[in-house]
């Protein structure tokens, strides 16, 4: 075991979870440890709620994970619309774009069995549609997209690096993609990830070993669906913190996300999403005070740092 484990180290992956919990040295560009991502901005009505919300309690947050449902789902207009008002509040949306594998006749993942295959995109047509979504999205002056898929990702990395894709869109790696460890971190950021979604669940010494092993950063959720577990961890916020900085927190609770009766659904009542992203601003500030009361020294982002992919309208 222990050969095994030197031979790990050899590839900058740890051989063991790192139980000694050591405080990261990482940070992101502006100095700060920790920001906040709030999930589940479906239109434009959800994004004035959380803006009104974030300045009532003066909490700063920075990233939102938008139209969930499929941007496809949105007009140009409304596009347009959402891309003026985050850009004036200096927000960064990460989009999910439309097609997606259930989105033509691939049912698997809804098998017994295909449940555990993995979100992938079906097909070259996927794919094509996929990167139109996204070109659309772009064309209205989005730059930050989610995804669930490697294959993808090789992809549209060579297609931002071409220019087909602007050079300044960032990608995040969804929770949906399922990977739990260092290497698998590892890989997302060699295929060109901006950010990673570990799976919910995973403990403070495993996180710390991704944090180790790669260099964007990580996002966690600290408050998840019941879907998926319901997972609260706004008690161990401040470890979080120290340990994996940079990192985002992610707020996305609710009693299931894209499944069943998920609440990323298309027809979900807009004004149940305006006033449940309210309570996640809230959140949000109810994280930031434990971490203040129980490690000073890390700090939160200000509102709009320069690296954030704030819409270009």
């Amino acid at each position: 075991m222990d050969k095994i484990r030197k031979a790990m180290e050899k590839y900058g992956v740890p051989g063991r979870d790192l139980y000694d919990l050591p405080t990261s040295q990482k940070k992101f560009p502006d100095g700060c440890n920790y920001r906040m991502e709030i999930s589940g901005v479906e239109r434009l009505s959800t994004l004035e709620a959380l803006v009104d919300e974030m300045k009532e309690r003066d909490i700063a947050i920075h990233r939102l994970i938008s139209t969930v449902m499929g941007a496809t789902l949105l007009t140009d207009d409304e596009l347009i619309e959402f891309a003026k008002v985050a850009k004036n509040n200096k927000l960064e949306i990460i989009m999910t774009p439309g097609p997606r594998s259930v989105w033509d006749t691939g049912r698997q993942l809804f098998t017994p069995e295909g449940v555990i295959s993995g979100l992938r995109i079906r097909g070259c047509d996927q794919l094509s549609y996929l990167i139109s979504d996204i070109k659309r999205c772009c064309d209205f002056g989005f730059r930050g997209f989610l995804v669930t898929d490697e294959g993808a990702l090789w992809l549209l990395n060579n297609l931002r690096k071409d220019g087909v894709i602007p050079k300044d869109v960032v990608f995040k790696v969804s929770i949906f993609a399922g990977h739990a460890n260092p290497a698998g971190g590892k890989v997302l950021e060699n295929l060109g990830a901006n950010t990673f979604n570990p799976l919910g669940d995973l403990s403070l010494p495993m996180l710390a070993a991704i944090r180790k092993t790669i260099k964007i950063p990580i996002d966690i959720h600290i408050f998840l669906a019941d879907s998926f577990g319901g997972y609260n961890r706004f008690w161990e916020g401040p470890e979080l913190a120290r340990v994996a900085s940079p990192c985002y927190f992610k707020i996305e609770p609710g009693p299931a996300l894209a499944a069943g009766g998920g609440i990323y659904k298309p027809w979900t009542d807009e004004g149940f999403h305006a006033k449940f992203t309210k309570e996640k601003v809230k959140h949000a500030e109810i994280i930031k005070t434990l971490i203040d009361e129980n490690q000073p020294k890390l700090k939160l982002s200000k509102l709009g740092p320069k690296d954030l992919a704030i819409p270009k309208p």
